[in-house]
């Protein structure tokens, strides 16, 4: 009978909990900072003369290549 009184009233309690309201208030503040962009400077150097001449060099070889299959 003890344990059930005990476990009827820690029930009672926690149910009891469950009805209150609680409220918790937090304010933050955070500041930005401005973002300064630059611009990108990208310089790419495309050497076509060389891959020409490598097309003509290895041509020879590709065709070879071709007739075996």
């Amino acid at each position: 009978m003890k344990k059930l009184l005990c476990t009827l009233s820690l029930l009672l309690f926690l149910i009891s909990l469950g009805c209150t309201k609680h409220e918790v208030e937090t304010r933050s503040q955070v500041e930005v900072a401005p973002v300064e962009v630059k611009p990108i400077h990208i310089t790419i150097d495309v050497n076509i003369r060389v891959d020409k001449a490598l097309d003509d060099f290895f041509s020879d070889i590709d065709e070879s290549a071709k007739e075996l299959k």
